[in-house]
């Protein structure tokens, strides 16, 4: 088989993705690479060719360059978790797929293939997650680098990137000193890396990536996956490798964590990880179940002191200013691609799969309405929720409510898990503290978004 030919998928926003497209098999794997990557360089690497060519070889397979690196359109900013994700499904569209096994391999990707299958289960038929899905230590998560080893890591990173005179120190800090099979002193392999690095961004995007990718916590959406899901374990992991896969999948319902035993797929034999691949996705197909619930942003509006202001203006003319509200929100839920719900008199539900849109959508109708001189009140929140017919029902619509009943004239509120995926966007937001929410379990952290 030659090298794929490299083709573009189109963004919703205009951007290009870089994919490539191969294999015949009956079922997809779409590949979301590690923080960079460059798909033509790739196949230079002759482990990473044999591991492709073994997967297609009963596997159709997509994989792609991530907007920022690669062949993928650059840009001035890192793309937050929205736009990444809303990239993959173009490149679906773009070959036709309608669902597919979504692999997430390296540092970064794992968390991104796990927010798109929570958000998106009817476009993912299993999820095969391989390596770390957060990057910053905390009480609930040590295993994640403190702020002076990131500092360390990120100074030392891009002095050194694509830098064949520190090839092996870069070698080092992109795959770790004790990762096994590397050979950290080939220097066939060193020459590709630094080139691989040079072709695919500069030291300044890289840093950008790796700091919005810090801030990302997609801890919380990790219940709320329901396609089946598999946390894989190389062979001879240390101790923190083997802690941080099993918290992965003891975080997912229903995660089975795969042990591998054999060599590197990239500088061994591929057979045993491929094996491994091909067991899961053949176990996922027996067992597969369309499963009504699905991860959501959800967003609540209402007209605050609607009664007052009828009363002001008298019903006529309150009917024509209710009717103007509600072209106003219509129009700017199309325009952040959300799903009106249901109306409940001068308010909205409706639902987004990205929470960043979410949010500007509650600021976009809070400022069009004004003219009208009337204010309204939203409030976001992501989770799970359940397809009901044409209606959404679950603890995520109720929180999804309160949250939105506490905010104030012309304020968007948000949850926690929001205000934690939203990173990159732009979105500043105001520490509004813990709250009691009305029939909610435990308290919520709730922040106001800034003007």
């Amino acid at each position: 088989m030659d090298v794929p030919e490299t083709r573009w998928a189109r963004t919703v926003d205009g951007a290009s993705i870089a994919y490539q497209d191969f294999g015949e098999g009956p079922t997809t794997l779409v590949f979301v690479h590690a923080w960079f990557s460059h798909l033509e360089l790739m196949w230079e690497l002759p482990g990473f060719e044999r591991f492709l060519r073994r997967l297609s070889r009963r596997l159709r397979v997509v994989h792609f360059d991530k907007r920022g690196v690669g062949m993928s359109d650059r840009l001035s900013s890192a793309p937050s978790l929205d736009v990444q994700m809303d990239d993959i499904r173009a490149v679906l569209d773009a070959t036709g797929i309608e669902r597919a096994v979504v692999c997430g391999e390296g540092y970064i990707a794992p968390a991104l293939a796990a927010f798109f299958a929570a958000t998106h289960p009817d476009r993912t038929l299993a999820l095969w997650l391989d390596g770390p899905v957060h990057t910053a230590q905390d009480a609930a998560y040590p295993w994640g680098e403190s702020d002076e080893d990131w500092d360390r890591w990120t100074s030392t990173i891009a002095a050194n990137w694509g830098s064949e005179a520190n090839a092996r120190d870069f070698a080092v800090d992109c795959f770790g000193e004790d990762a096994q099979g590397v050979p950290f002193d080939d220097s066939a392999f060193l020459r590709w890396l630094t080139r691989l690095a040079r072709s695919s961004a500069t030291p300044t995007s890289i840093v950008q990536l790796g700091e919005l990718w810090r801030e990302t916590d997609v801890r919380g959406v990790l219940p709320t996956i329901c396609v089946p899901t598999a946390v894989a374990l190389k062979s001879c992991p240390d101790d923190q490798e083997r802690s941080v896969a099993r918290y992965l999948a003891a975080s997912i319902t229903g995660a089975r964590l795969i042990e591998i035993e054999g060599g590197d797929r990239y500088f061994g034999s591929p057979e045993a990880y491929v094996q491994a691949v091909e067991r899961f996705i053949s176990d996922a197909l027996d067992e597969e179940a369309e499963l009504d619930r699905k991860l959501a942003t959800v967003l609540f509006t209402d007209v605050v002191d609607s009664t007052g202001r009828s009363s002001e203006v008298g019903d006529a003319r309150w009917k024509e200013l209710l009717e103007r509200h509600n072209a106003i929100t219509r129009a700017q839920l199309g325009r952040y691609r959300g799903t009106e719900i249901k109306t409940m008199g001068d308010g909205f539900l409706a639902t987004f799969d990205g929470p960043a849109r979410a949010v500007k959508c509650a600021q976009g109708i809070c400022e069009a309405v004004k003219p009208l001189g009337l204010e309204v009140r939203a409030g976001c929140h992501t989770g799970e929720i359940e397809l009901l017919g044409a209606d959404v029902g679950g603890i995520a619509v109720h929180i999804g409510a309160r949250v939105g009943a506490l905010a104030g004239p012309s304020e968007v509120l948000v949850s926690s898990t929001v205000k934690d995926l939203v990173a990159g966007s732009g979105l500043v937001f105001e520490d509004r503290g813990e709250r009691t929410l009305k029939g909610v379990p435990e308290s919520w952290h709730l922040y106001a978004v800034a003007a």
